[in-house]
């Protein structure tokens, strides 16, 4: 089987056998990373999806212990919100930024603090880690990406 392992944001693919998958995989969560990949306030874990029928990127960050995931698209304008790949914190690692509008969103709910789109909020992504694995969840609006 085919699975990756994220490093600093960006996706590596390598085989995988039967027996090194972990069965405490949650059902029907989809493989992000390791969760020792996603650091406290660090650089964010870039995953693909499908979006309303577009291709689209997920990310996963980790705040206060525990990991966020959104649709990387701000709020104000559809774009991605990072600096470079996996960068999202602003400088003092409180809040995701958007690159191009200085839009500041609280970690935890997605809120847009200030900037432009101050009350708007981003797309959440619902995850689990468990057994030291990060997953994510498809819902009606974002489902894997098509291959």
């Amino acid at each position: 089987m085919m699975f990756s392992n994220c490093i600093s944001g960006y996706v590596i693919m390598h085989e995988l056998d039967a027996a090194t998958l972990n069965s405490d995989a949650p059902l029907n969560g989809i493989w992000i990373c390791a969760a020792e990949a996603v650091l406290e306030g660090g650089k964010g874990v870039r995953f693909p999806v499908t979006a309303g029928g577009h291709d689209a990127v997920g990310f996963v960050v980790r705040y206060g212990g525990v990991v966020y995931g959104y649709l990387n698209r701000c709020a104000h304008v559809p774009i991605e919100l990072d600096w470079e790949h996996g960068d999202f914190f602003e400088g003092g690692g409180h809040y995701l930024m958007c690159s191009t509008h200085g839009a500041m969103y609280q970690p935890e709910t997605g809120l847009c603090r200030g900037g432009p789109c101050k009350g708007g909020r981003l797309r959440v992504i619902r995850l689990e880690e468990s057994a030291n694995q990060v997953y994510w969840y498809a819902d009606e609006f974002i489902s894997p990406a098509r291959a």
